[in-house]
Formats: C-alpha cells, sequence, structure tokens
C-alpha cells in the first residue's frame, strides 16, 4: 500500500479546471516530484492534499485513511506537513522560536502556553527546545537557532523553514516550490538537505521549476498539463517522454 494514494482528484475555479481527474501514488521512502508549465495545477493539486482547498471530487488517502476535506491541522496532525511557495516566517521571532511552532504540534502544551513560561509547561518546554535544537542541528543550521529569522539569508529561511515543518516528525513532507529564489550554490545545498530528509525516514513530495534538481533527486517524477496528468514515472523516462517534451518545447511554455 502506497504511503499517499490520490485518485481521480477533481477541481475548478469559476470556469477554469484547475485539476482534472488527477490519480497518483507516492511510497513511502521516496522523494517525488510534480513538475509542469505555470498554470498547470500543481499548487492546487497540493493545496487539496494538504487539505487547504477542498476538491471538488475524487480521494485522497494517507497511510490508508481518507483525509480530503480534512482541514490543515488534522492533516498536520496525520503526519504530512508542508511548507510554502512563499516563505511563511513569524517575524520578531528567532529562528528556533519557528521551529518550535511545529514542534508544539506532538506536545501536550499550545505555543503561547510554552512561551509565557508558566510553572508546569517548562519541563516540556524544556524538550520541546531540546528536539528543535538537535534538529536544526541535523540540518546544519543549528548556529542560526538566536538569529531572528526574517533577518537571515533567503536560503537560510528555507532551511528554518524546512525544519519546522520536521519538527511536527510528518511521515511526508511536501514542499511547495523549495527552490523558487535561491542560487544555485543554495540550490545544492537544499538538494542536500531534501536527500537528508529522505535518510531520515521521511517521504518527500514536491512541486519544483528546477529541473535540475528535480532530476537529481528524484525517484519519480508526475507530469503536469493543463490539469491533467500526461506522465508519472522515472526521471530519466518522464525526460524522453514525447508529450513532456512537447509541452516542454512545444507551444506551451515553461
Amino acid at each position: 500500500m502506497a504511503l499517499l494514494e490520490v485518485s481521480a482528484l477533481s477541481k475548478r475555479f469559476g470556469g477554469v479546471q484547475a485539476v482534472s481527474s488527477v490519480s497518483l501514488q507516492v511510497q513511502q521512502g521516496m522523494i517525488k516530484a510534480i513538475i509542469g508549465p505555470n498554470g498547470a495545477g500543481k499548487t492546487t493539486l497540493f493545496n487539496m492534499i494538504s487539505g487547504f482547498v477542498p476538491p471538488d471530487a475524487g480521494a485522497i488517502r494517507f497511510e490508508g485513511e481518507a483525509i480530503q476535506g480534512s482541514p490543515p491541522h488534522r492533516v498536520a496532525a496525520r503526519g504530512l506537513s508542508r511548507t510554502f511557495q512563499h516563505i511563511r516566517l513569524f517575524a520578531h521571532m528567532t529562528a528556533l522560536e519557528n521551529v518550535m511552532v511545529g514542534r508544539h504540534l506532538r506536545s501536550r502544551t499550545g505555543f503561547l502556553e510554552g512561551m509565557v513560561r508558566l510553572p508546569w509547561t517548562r519541563r516540556e518546554d524544556e524538550e520541546v527546545r531540546e528536539r528543535s535544537l538537535e534538529l536544526m542541528d541535523f540540518l546544519g543550521i543549528a548556529g542560526l537557532a538566536e538569529a531572528e529569522a526574517t533577518s537571515l539569508a533567503y536560503g537560510q529561511q528555507r532551511a528554518v523553514e524546512l525544519a519546522r515543518a520536521l519538527a511536527s516528525e510528518p511521515r511526508m513532507v511536501l514542499l511547495d516550490e523549495p527552490a523558487a529564489g535561491l542560487n544555485m550554490r543554495e540550490t545544492t545545498e537544499l538538494a542536500k538537505l531534501i536527500t537528508r530528509i529522505r535518510q531520515r525516514g521521511v517521504t518527500v513530495l514536491l512541486v519544483e521549476h528546477d529541473m535540475s534538481l528535480v532530476m537529481r533527486i528524484s525517484d519519480e517524477v508526475a507530469v503536469l498539463s493543463y490539469g491533467e496528468k500526461i506522465a508519472d514515472a522515472d526521471p530519466r523516462s518522464v525526460q524522453r517522454d514525447e508529450q513532456v517534451i512537447r509541452v516542454y518545447l512545444g507551444e506551451e511554455e515553461c
């Protein structure tokens, strides 16, 4: 059984069919990418999987249980977390505090209770802090812990956002264009981070425009065009697919 199963998922916005009967599977432990031209429906598909947009039709099963229509916090609690194309870190908070926000999803107390340091929350808050620091160390950003998150370089902010997504101990993480805005060196570092995340036992599903990154790290690649899936295979097979070549080199623009 696949960790994530998407079956005949569809979504329309007014007169636009954003996603049309898309089905795909993500096996546990893999890195899978979703690619396609602008407007292909990639982010809409992500938003339906993560609970931010309800599907019009179709089913989403995570670990065998239906999650379509569940709100984002319930999807996250099930073990499926995500990042966003536009970084959403909390301003005026340190990098460590941002990561701790994600960790508090797995704690008995809320983040605000932990921040005000009530006596009965202090022990658990220290555990959350230690676990968050350990995760930042794993990603190589422990030295940024006390820096204000939004003052960091763009690539460092991406790493903090990744750490926050992982802090809730997800089984799968959805990465929405993680390389957006990164330079070549930062993208190379991102590739290493994503590979390390998979080595930690977390399955990865990403939407990405950087084909070099996708082909370097992905086990499978699904291709969308005008809301429909036109290919779903290993990277080499997708690169040779005639329909995919037409989408990227023909009339449609990447």
